[in-house]
């Protein structure tokens, strides 16, 4: 394992995805129950990820003990516009899958994917969002260096919205072809709803788990590259509470 520090990220390196899973989930472990320490009523609102890359992470995750999850507010981030809820590819329906169905928070609310009016939507979530802020954001990073899909083209560190329709920049379509969420990049749609990046900073602790060769110019750019939107994740270095969780094949770029 190593350490690293930028500016106000802490990065830690670890051997693989399946070590890199078991310490980010010990870390949200911890602030977790944290949370459910200080105010015996407190709800953790906590948002997640849905990607191939979180899936070992997930999996710790729902292996954790100690944690009352009937306490737990969890939302998403992200949703294509256009599927029936329970399509497969559906971030909601992944996340089920992955852990909602395996832990059973106490409240889950989940973006529309079946929307007519993509804009309606991400104003009644924004709404939810914004009724009690997010204690925990649990984040992955893109191969353009998006999160959530704030993609570099769309990407606003002070994004006056919550959360906003966007079209999906062709990297991200094609990663997740990649990530073999699809089998065709034509079948991939083209529009999405996303938490904006103001929101997901604006939460208390943020972590973020970045595995695989495929993200390794991400994980350097985000590290060592300006802070800008061209790679909407180096704003994460800004954050007070910020921890990323690498493997090596993802920190091969990163200067040590």
């Amino acid at each position: 394992m190593i350490e690293l520090q930028r500016d106000r990220l802490h990065v830690t390196v670890l051997e693989d995805r399946v070590a890199l899973g078991i310490a980010a989930a010990d870390h949200v472990v911890r602030q977790i129950r944290r949370l459910l320490a200080e105010d015996g009523t407190r709800r953790p609102r906590l948002l997640f990820a849905a990607a191939a890359s979180q899936v070992e992470f997930l999996d710790a995750l729902g292996r954790a003990e100690g944690i009352d999850w009937g306490r737990v507010e969890a939302f998403h981030m992200d949703e294509y516009v256009g599927l029936p809820r329970d399509d497969e590819h559906a971030f909601g329906e992944w996340l089920d899958r992955h852990i909602f169905s395996i832990v059973h928070p106490g409240r889950v609310e989940k973006l529309d994917p079946t929307t007519d009016d993509p804009g309606a939507e991400c104003r009644r979530y924004g709404a939810l969002l914004e009724d009690g802020g997010l204690d925990i954001a649990l984040v992955g990073i893109g191969e353009n260096g998006h999160v959530a899909f704030n993609d570099p083209h769309v990407a606003d560190f002070e994004d006056p919205e919550v959360v906003k329709p966007v079209l999906i920049d062709e990297t991200s379509r094609a990663q997740q072809v990649r990530d073999g969420a699809f089998t065709t990049i034509e079948l991939v749609p083209r529009l999405a709803m996303t938490v904006t990046m103001s929101t997901i900073l604006a939460a208390r602790t943020i972590s973020v788990v970045v595995p695989g060769p495929t993200k390794a110019a991400a994980v350097a750019r985000t590290l060592d590259s300006p802070i800008e939107v061209a790679c909407p994740a180096s704003a994460l270095r800004r954050h007070p509470d910020a921890v990323m969780f690498v493997d090596e094949a993802a920190a091969t770029n990163v200067a040590h």
